[in-house]
């Protein structure tokens, strides 16, 4: 049997001199320093949150930004920015010694560094420790100790704190990995000891499949850590991912702030946490509490850190890994404790003592947190990037958070995480908390790419999420719940219709405005006429059902709509606001209110019970001499950079083979052949950039068949 760890007794007498060494730092650096000025080395949301806070007590910020974001909400935010670069993270972002020349060019006494980038970076901690700049973040040793998992591991299990099986060993060699992942048994967690976020780590459910989801494992975490170091840990089937905020001082003072619960994810990252932990007792959450707090003393830590653990359904918990940064769910705690997290990071740095103790610290309420991605549920949550047309919000007060980094009229880009916004909501029980999630999923409304908003609502909605049954594997268990098939409700589409209607009333107007004959009655768009009354048919596409739509102006504001063999007596009043139409219409006496928003072809209506889509279809004429379409071959299926392209030019290819792996929003995507063919051209190399559909590899069918289908994910 595989031992939890393998070099526990190494670390007693080294940490031991580790903590006397660091203990004297302590002592020395404890007095209190003024921090006037703030540097965020990130960008978004984040930087955005960050930057809040430092304002409230006082701090000037100074932001950075890549090309990309020169016109950023956080550039925009901070009272100085500086440009670092270009947009790739590599040469922004991540260039440690740029962001320290801007620290140091600006004034800035002290750097914070988010969440992901450089937050867990252990050399620019000392970088900024030797340059005399605060890091706002534990001490590196602590960063070095947490950010290797296999050393984390062994450092938890010598000060008592429960530990998973598995292996975490030097020598990485295939055939190793191997034979200690038969000895832990099948199926297996293959993780990067750097890792974190869901990078670099694959399941193994059989032995069959261990060096495949090995070398991709290896290739994603290259990729994000530079580093493609592996351990194995035993897989526990539907766990919890049950995770503890901590915080430490330069006073050798611990506190936890509870749990939150993050199990429900999809490509092992989490897309809803909530605090506290349903269904968790009293008893064991001291338990989770104290063991995180021995978790951070082990380590000396100084500053917010989480301590993950993986709980089964016995609630017995395992230390998984230890975040040494702020984490993005941490709105949910402070919801629940009443506390400012950035604020407590801000003031620990500069030496002060922890705003609260233990004893202080009370669970108070239910929090949710929902993170709103461009991505595309229904395709397997592929990344996306974009424009965004439309944006409008439920409205913020002191029970409803909208965490952002951008706002209507910017672009999510393909360089960056495709994360918009996180929706925070807390209420006195989580059943109230429930409920105005719900109310305000349905209040965001995002017209430009696909989102996840919807996804969300159903997930908040389920039945058995709402009993708190959750695990890692909820969303593929309840699959089909999950993605009910959307039908379209009958005052669903008359709002479409009076909404098409009223804004093609609107854009006559303000033509004729600009005529030699602005008050002639035929272009007031009421539907007037002398001795009938005029009826207009709309066409209208909902998926792949095509809808006929007969409109009868009885006056100028009442309509006879009639499709499909029914019809409804209509009124409506619009108020046409930015780019959304905000209607309230009655149909046969019973009134309802929706926000329509038309892009191009595409008619976006949302209500209290969802949103939905139509699409003007384009007329035949317009069609006619189109280009047709794409010959057989793979395209991407979202904007990315090629990666690594696994065929040649005459290559014969079969049904599952790997053609191309593309990186997109950080996260590593492979592109499989869906039927038999040749590999005919490869328009793409390495490294290049391709946008949405782009045709990657063309091929054909073998013995002269007929060109290939279109190969998606």
């Amino acid at each position: 049997m595989a031992a939890p760890f393998n070099r526990c007794q190494n670390f007693r007498l080294s940490r031991w001199l580790e903590k006397v060494t660091l203990l004297g730092k302590r002592f020395a650096s404890s007095t209190s320093v003024p921090i006037n000025k703030l540097l965020i080395a990130n960008r978004g949301e984040i930087a955005c949150r960050i930057m809040r806070t430092a304002r409230k007590m006082g701090i000037q910020t100074v932001a950075v930004y890549s090309d990309a974001d020169r016109n950023s909400m956080h550039t925009a935010m901070a009272d100085e920015a500086y440009n670092i670069g270009p947009a790739a993270s590599q040469h922004s972002y991540l260039d440690a010694a740029k962001v320290l020349d801007v620290a140091k060019r600006s004034g800035a006494q002290a750097v914070h560094p988010g969440y992901g980038f450089l937050s867990e970076n252990t050399e620019f901690a000392e970088l900024c420790q030797k340059e005399g700049i605060i890091f706002i973040g534990p001490p590196p040793s602590a960063i070095r100790d947490m950010g290797i998992k296999s050393t984390s591991k062994a450092i938890m299990a010598a000060a008592g704190v429960p530990v998973v099986l598995g292996y975490h060993g030097g020598d990485q060699s295939d055939q190793t990995l191997l034979s200690e992942a038969k000895k832990v048994g099948f199926p297996v967690m293959i993780k990067a000891v750097r890792g974190g976020g869901g990078k670099g780590m694959r399941i193994a459910m059989t032995e069959s499949k261990f060096l495949e989801q090995l070398e991709s494992a290896r290739r994603e975490a290259l990729k994000s850590f530079a580093n493609q170091e592996m351990l194995i840990e035993k897989y526990i089937e539907m766990p919890r991912h049950v995770e503890v905020q901590v915080f430490g001082d330069q006073h050798g003072n611990y506190v936890y702030l509870f749990e939150r619960d993050c199990s429900v994810q999809r490509r092992h990252q989490k897309i809803i946490e909530e605090a506290p932990a349903p269904g968790i007792s009293e008893e064991v959450r001291r338990e989770l509490g104290e063991a995180a707090v021995k978790a951070a003393r082990a380590v000396d830590y100084v500053g917010a850190g989480t301590v993950e653990f993986i709980m089964d359904k016995h609630q017995k918990f395992f230390f998984m890994e230890m975040n040494t940064r702020l984490q993005v769910e941490h709105p949910v705690t402070e919801m629940i404790t009443g506390t400012d997290l950035v604020e407590w990071q801000i003031k620990v740095a500069a030496g002060e003592v922890l705003p609260m103790m233990q004893e202080s610290l009370q669970l108070r309420g239910h929090a949710f947190e929902t993170r709103i991605y461009a991505e595309d549920p229904d395709n397997n949550f592929m990344p996306g990037a974009g424009h965004l047309h439309h944006i409008s919000t439920p409205l913020p007060d002191s029970a409803t958070r909208i965490e952002t980094g951008v706002r209507q009229g910017d672009e999510v880009s393909v360089h960056y995480d495709p994360m918009i916004a996180k929706l925070v909501v807390w209420a006195d029980d989580r059943q109230a908390a429930l409920r105005r999630l719900r109310n305000c999923l349905s209040e965001y409304n995002i017209v430009g790419l696909k989102t996840n908003v919807k996804f969300l609502s159903a997930l908040s909605a389920n039945r058995e999420f709402e009993l708190g049954k959750v695990h890692t594997d909820f969303i593929p268990q309840h699959q089909e719940a999950l993605f009910p098939k959307s039908e379209l409700p009958d005052h669903v589409l008359c709002q479409a219709v009076l909404a098409l209607v009223f804004n093609h009333r609107q854009g006559i107007k303000e033509i004729t405005a600009k005529t030699s004959d602005p008050y002639t009655p035929f272009a007031d768009g009421s539907g007037g006429r002398l001795n009938h009354k005029l009826t207009s048919v709309i066409m209208l596409n909902c998926g792949d059902n095509e809808l006929v739509v007969e409109v009868t102006f009885d006056s100028i504001d009442e309509f006879t709509i009639g499709f499909g063999g029914r019809k409804y007596k209509a009124t409506a009043i619009v108020e046409i606001r930015d780019n959304a139409s905000e209607l309230t219409c009655v149909l046969d006496g019973v009134t309802s209110k929706a926000k329509v928003v038309l892009q191009g072809q595409t008619v976006h209506v949302f209500t209290k019970d969802g949103s939905h889509e139509l699409t003007i279809p384009t007329p035949e004429f317009m069609t006619a001499s189109g280009g047709g379409t794409v010959l057989g071959g793979a395209v991407a299926p979202m904007p990315g950079i090629i990666e690594k392209i696994a065929v040649k030019p005459g290559d014969k290819v079969q049904v599952g083979d790997a053609l191309v792996i593309m990186i997109a929003m950080k996260m590593e995507y492979v592109i499989r052949a869906h039927k038999e063919g040749i590999v005919e051209a490869i328009p793409y190399k390495p490294g290049d950039s391709v946008q949405k559909d782009a045709q990657l590899i063309k091929f054909v069918e073998d013995d002269s068949k007929e060109p290939e289908e279109e190969v998606k994910i």
